[in-house]
């Protein structure tokens, strides 16, 4: 049996693309300045993801800027993200990637996460050639 809080948490999760330690991100975030709203925007790489999936879940998003490390925890299923858009995944073999908070130079660099590209196999070529047969008697 569904409660009623279990009920009210479904409605208020939002639905993100699937977010993991190592991704380039950019979060937009609504900003309220006296009575007007912007959204701003914080572009950086994952290094935690916590509390789980559901509301209470956060991510920690940290970038360098002019060579200082910045870092901003976001709660996934807040109303002031406005959106999260996934620029890049990184190959890691971590969950927590603390390591970058030290790391300098080239080692501060993730690897690009390849995909491996499913090719369909193509069908039968019994199967292609009537139509192909039916299209050329066509256009006679």
């Amino acid at each position: 049996m569904i409660t009623l809080l279990e009920k009210f948490n479904k409605e208020q999760e939002k639905k993100n693309p699937e977010l993991r330690p190592g991704d380039t991100i950019k979060v937009h975030q609504k900003i309220k300045e006296g009575e007007k709203d912007r959204i701003q925007i914080f572009e950086g790489i994952i290094i935690a993801k916590k509390h789980g999936e559901g509301i209470p879940a956060t991510i920690t998003v940290r970038k360098v800027v002019d060579g200082i490390g910045v870092e901003r925890v976001f709660p996934i299923h807040s109303p002031s993200i406005d959106k999260i858009e996934v620029v890049r995944h990184g190959k890691v073999r971590r969950s927590k990637l603390y390591y970058l908070r030290t790391a300098k130079g080239k080692k501060s660099r993730l690897k690009k996460k390849d995909f491996a590209v499913a090719i369909a196999p193509e069908e039968p070529v019994a199967e292609v050639a009537p139509i192909e047969k039916k299209v050329a008697e066509e256009k006679k």
